[in-house]
């Protein structure tokens, strides 16, 4: 796909208020995000927090560390402060001494650092939306929907909300979310959903299946046992805790299966919940899996799991199953409906006993299983491509950067999947 139009590349400077890179979430969209850019011409400069994974192909500016607090990893916290004004000071100083086009900011902290910037700079300003910022420190359980701050919290992500020129949500529901609950002018507003690369995650992982067979012995998972497989982080707001509990479940039932968890963090306290659950010998955990290494681990799987029990937060994850032709049991949250539609198999959202059931129904039917998973990928392949989103965003950076007389578009609009114009009538159990 080209552009209607030569010109120079883009500069872009990408806000990232994390420890940038690490394997899971929103790392992965910040990443395909700026390679994919990268690979349609355009430069991208990301300034993070001092923790995280260099990746060769990117230039990736971090702060300083700060001495108090060298072991952060995920989740909300109150020594976040410290680290978005060092981030504030980096983005500042890139700014001030180098010649960028607009800025990318991600998570509401990073917009709130834009925001600032765009003033200073008269840059404009794009938001990366990934999820209500209120909605995550709760789920986090570092704020009580009942307490003091709630409101006060709400009301500065509403403001955040306004900031920028243009708003990229993770999904339709996001859009959604920004238009009804904040009040957003939907003229803002462009669903850019996840996307996934269907080289890269590929039903075989790029394996053989002697090596995939050798793969699972070295796990200690028995060859006979359909595997069920999860990847991302372990925490309850991720139903982590709810996966095992439908494990036991499903071991009590004497079903025939073996749980592959990977992930972090929290390993030692979900491990000893699965022995606490009877489940020594039927699950197995892995710890932090390098997102390079992802597709050979999912391939390793008959059928995939994301039970997360967020309303608001995007789900990236089902794509990657979607693509290895995982059939996936998910919650039913609307983010895994607009992802999944009627290939999911869904579960009463939070409820162990329902999982279990779900699960259940693809493990006794394997024919069944495979037929969702081969056209899940074919669903991906139709909505979820990076190259597409990449020069959706282009498009969205040209009406930022260029008079209106002389931009053009770049591409088609994308084709955005819309579950509820869509068959409603994936299996919930």
């Amino acid at each position: 796909m080209a552009s209607s139009s030569p010109r120079a590349p883009y500069h872009i400077l990408m806000i990232a208020p994390t420890s940038f890179f690490a394997d899971y979430g929103c790392h992965v969209r910040i990443l395909e995000e700026a390679r994919t850019l990268q690979e349609l011409g355009q430069k991208v400069t990301i300034a993070t927090y001092y923790k995280g994974r260099d990746l060769p192909e990117l230039e990736i500016a971090r702060t300083r560390p700060v001495p108090w607090r060298e072991e952060y990893e995920v989740g909300s916290s109150r020594h976040k402060i410290a680290f978005d004004v060092l981030l504030s000071w980096t983005s500042l100083k890139l700014a001030l001494r180098r010649r960028f086009d607009l800025i990318h900011a991600h998570l509401h902290e990073g917009a709130l650092i834009g925001g600032v910037l765009s003033k200073i700079t008269r840059l404009p300003l794009v938001f990366d939306f990934q999820g209500s910022m209120t909605a995550e420190m709760v789920d986090h359980r570092f704020l009580n929907p009942d307490g003091p701050w709630y409101k006060p919290t709400l009301w500065v992500e509403g403001h955040i909300n306004r900031l920028a020129q243009a708003i990229l949500t993770s999904s339709q529901h996001a859009a959604d979310l920004l238009e009804r609950e904040f009040d957003v002018d939907a003229r803002c507003i462009h669903p850019v959903p996840d996307a996934v690369n269907l080289g890269f995650f590929r039903p075989d992982g790029g394996l053989s299946q002697a090596e995939r067979q050798a793969r699972k012995a070295a796990l200690g998972i028995p060859p006979e046992r359909p595997v069920i497989i999860y990847l991302g982080l372990l925490t309850d707001y991720q139903g982590t805790d709810k996966l095992l509990y439908a494990a036991a479940e499903l071991r009590r039932r004497q079903v025939d299966a073996h749980l592959l968890i990977m992930g972090y963090p929290n390993v030692v306290h979900y491990r000893q919940m699965a022995t606490d659950l009877g489940l020594d010998g039927w699950v197995t955990f892995t710890g932090r899996i390098p997102y390079e290494q992802a597709p050979q681990y999912l391939a390793l799987g008959d059928i995939a799991t994301a039970p997360k029990i967020s309303d608001t937060e995007g789900s990236g994850k089902i794509l990657n199953y979607m693509a290895m032709e995982l059939p996936t049991v998910a919650f039913d949250v609307p983010v895994s409906r607009e992802f999944l539609a009627e290939l999911g198999v869904y579960a009463e959202p939070g409820n162990p006993h329902s999982l279990a059931d779900a699960l259940q129904s693809l493990l006794v039917d394997p024919e069944r299983a495979r037929s969702l998973g081969q056209r899940s990928r074919e669903r991906v392949a139709e909505h979820y491509s990076w190259e597409q989103a990449g020069w959706h965003i282009l498009s969205i950076y040209d009406r930022l950067c260029q008079p209106a007389e002389k931009a053009r578009p770049r591409a088609k609009p994308m084709t955005i999947s819309n579950p509820r114009a869509e068959h409603q009538e994936g299996d919930r159990l």
